[in-house]
């Protein structure tokens, strides 16, 4: 059991963040059979089942530990995986030969130098990105960004309690100490850095915690929404069609978890103009709200936007 202090410090820095290499790692876990979820199904029959990563799965067929230099904890949802990369490839020689140490596999073909055993690893994981990820990547981001986004509404709306409620069955918050089930036993006051809470396509059945010093303490978790991620848009009730119109109906349709233009564009195969003239049309009726933040602008059905579907 991890049990996760949270002291009137560490409970004021509880914020999200998306970790591409990490989506990168479950990825291939996925393809080795280390994680399952009948949504990866469609994923599986086109990804590419041979890559030349052999050191790199042999670490990540690891059961209780796989490193946490090869998946930095990124800064915030617009960590890039150029910055990642560049910060596994900084890693220090000799926090990556203790993290090597700690893996439960055979590492027995890495290069004993530990700078080597890092870049290797680091070009393997490169190439699986490029090759696994990065074509789906905005699908993917988009999921990940509507997880923080629901979960930052319930934080606001009801305090740390709300936001972790139904993040995973493993994880609970009792009082002021977040358990996580584990067969690794550990009770971690959370310093000034707080928590770094991560959403993930390719984290389900496993939830995960980074506590190794010097990484900012993290907590992996699998996204809402995964499950409708490669599912195609389903045809809208045709008594919403006569009402809207298919386009309009389609697009109040899918959005029952807020998204922006050009994933939604992308999504339905349709021009970014067209969807964007059908949200704002949609928004004057009073059936979505648009929020902004930063540079994205995402829709959300309102209320009644809700009721007429449901309806």
């Amino acid at each position: 059991m991890i049990e996760l202090v949270l002291t009137a410090t560490g409970a004021q820095r509880l914020r999200f963040a998306i970790s591409p290499l990490e989506e990168v790692l479950g990825a291939i876990q996925v393809l080795q059979g280390v994680r399952h979820h009948p949504a990866y199904g469609p994923w599986l029959s086109t990804a590419p089942q041979t890559l030349p990563i052999k050191e790199l799965r042999t670490v990540l067929s690891a059961t209780r530990y796989i490193t946490e230099f090869l998946s930095p904890p990124p800064q915030s949802p617009r960590t890039t995986v150029e910055a990642q990369l560049a910060e596994l490839r900084r890693t220090p020689p000799e926090q990556v030969a203790l993290e090597l140490a700690m893996v439960d596999a055979d590492l027995s073909g890495l290069p004993e130098d530990p700078a080597q055993a890092r870049d290797l690893l680091g070009d393997q994981l490169e190439l699986a990105w490029h090759e696994l990820i990065g074509p789906q990547w905005p699908r993917l981001h988009e999921v990940l960004a509507a997880d923080i986004d629901h979960r930052t509404r319930r934080l606001g709306e009801g305090g740390i309690e709300l936001a972790l409620a139904d993040l995973h069955s493993r994880v609970k918050l009792t009082g002021d100490v977040l358990t996580v089930e584990s067969a690794t036993r550990a009770r971690t006051p959370l310093d000034e850095r707080g928590l770094l809470l991560l959403p993930s396509v390719f984290a389900w059945p496993k939830v995960g915690v980074i506590l190794v010093p010097p990484w900012q303490p993290s907590l992996l978790y699998p996204a809402r929404g995964v499950a409708k991620l490669w599912r195609p848009a389903q045809d809208p009730d045709p008594r919403l069609v006569a009402v809207l119109g298919r386009t309009r109906a389609l697009l109040l349709q899918v959005l029952a978890e807020p998204s922006t233009t050009t994933a939604l564009a992308r999504r339905l195969g349709l021009a970014p103009g067209t969807v964007s003239g059908h949200l704002g049309a949609l928004a004057g009726a009073g059936l979505l709200v648009a929020t902004r933040t930063g540079r994205s602008v995402r829709y959300a059905r309102t209320r009644l936007g809700t009721d007429l579907v449901g309806a």
